[in-house]
């Protein structure tokens, strides 16, 4: 008798574990996508959240591409003279 009643309950923690799973990875792809396109933010990135920054520019590097965070770097130095 407990397990019938027990399983709407699990059905609804499913269900909200699945949907703070989705929220979780379109963030991270908005994230990403963001700092991917957008020098600036990047810099914004930069100064609020570097931990962040240096996680894209870790997992880009991964991927093949690389100069990035040289080219922000050169840049925002170059912006600050």
């Amino acid at each position: 008798m407990m397990a019938r009643t027990m399983e709407p309950l699990a059905k609804k923690i499913f269900k909200g574990v699945l949907v703070v799973e989705l929220v979780g990875v379109f963030g991270a792809y908005f994230l990403f996508n963001k700092m991917n396109t957008s020098q600036d933010f990047r810099q914004t990135m930069s100064k609020k959240f570097p931990f962040i920054l240096e996680v894209y520019y870790k997992s880009i590097e991964q991927s093949g591409m690389y100069g990035v965070r040289e080219q922000d770097q050169e840049k925002w130095l170059n912006s600050k003279n």
